[in-house]
């Protein structure tokens, strides 16, 4: 079973700091990404394992919820407390949370 969380409870969590993973592409991450945001692309979301925070919890995003399941489950069975955030980026946007243009997470 993935975990997951609400964007409401997510927009708590980012406001104290918490750790978040953009699992979308290069392309979608520069059009706007939430501020803070690492990015690694499904694809290439082994090679970013060791750089994960492992004292706390991995959010991981993409834009509408479909892909960050799929990698919340692959960290789960390395050992990585991760969750997918319900609805993604665009819920995100929607509900209100800023977005940052650009290719490196700010």
């Amino acid at each position: 079973m993935v975990r997951t969380i609400p964007i409401h409870a997510f927009r708590a969590r980012h406001a104290d700091g918490g750790f978040v993973l953009d699992v979308r592409e290069p392309e979608e991450y520069a059009q706007g990404h939430v501020p803070g945001a690492v990015l690694a692309p499904v694809g290439q979301v082994m090679s970013a394992v060791a750089t994960l925070p492992r004292q706390r919890p991995v959010h991981v995003i993409c834009q509408s919820g479909t892909r960050s399941p799929s990698v919340t489950q692959i960290l789960a069975r390395l050992g990585i407390e991760a969750v997918s955030v319900e609805g993604g980026t665009a819920a995100w946007s929607t509900a209100g949370g800023p977005l940052v243009a650009g290719s490196r997470a700010r």
